[in-house]
């Protein structure tokens, strides 16, 4: 079967994931600076999230692009994915309303480092159906982005206990390394 119904549904699913977030931002009380600065945490922590779940957006569009076809074990991979990206809004609103307590930003690297994980599942599991030839094995090969990711995010959540602006410093980096779409796959469809 195609890819077509299987992108669908995850574009559907990561939309209703942002729109989720957004819901959860509440705007002050009160027309003061004050009141701002004690929104900041929820708001920062919901622009985070959403960078992120922009990225893997953005990664899967172009993952699915250079996959010609799709089997039940990654119609199922793909399931596995968003699972873990559907408790980003749930981490993201009890990290914002606790201001970055220790617990909630580990336990929101927890999500990121499953969620990362299950790309990579989901990966492997399209390469696997593909063939070793496939275009997105061409593109992928080494794959440094990834294991670096998952070594940043493996240190963040300890270090969410040592100092959460540490855990948080490291998630952003993340965010950073994968902000630029993969050119990797870009060059292939070009």
């Amino acid at each position: 079967m195609t890819t077509s119904r299987m992108e669908a549904f995850s574009d559907g699913v990561l939309a209703i994931l942002i729109t989720i977030m957004v819901l959860e931002l509440k705007a002050p009380h009160d027309a003061t600076l004050a009141a701002l600065r004690e929104a900041a945490p929820t708001f920062c922590s919901y622009v985070l999230s959403f960078v992120y779940l922009g990225i893997y957006w953005t990664n899967h569009h172009h993952t699915l692009h250079v996959t010609d076809r799709v089997n039940g074990a990654i119609l199922w991979a793909n399931l596995h994915l968003l699972f873990w990206l559907s408790l980003v809004p749930f981490v993201t609103n009890w990290m914002g309303d606790t201001s970055n307590a220790p617990l909630p930003t580990a336990v929101y690297g927890a999500v990121l480092i499953a969620s990362a994980l299950a790309f990579t599942i989901l990966v492997r599991v399209i390469i696997r159906f593909q063939g070793p030839g496939s275009k997105l094995q061409q593109a992928i090969q080494r794959d440094i982005k990834s294991k670096l990711s998952l070594v940043l995010y493996a240190a963040a959540i300890p270090l969410a206990f040592v100092h959460v602006w540490i855990a948080d410093l490291l998630y952003i980096t993340v965010a950073l390394i994968w902000f630029v779409p993969d050119r990797r796959i870009e060059r292939l469809r070009a």
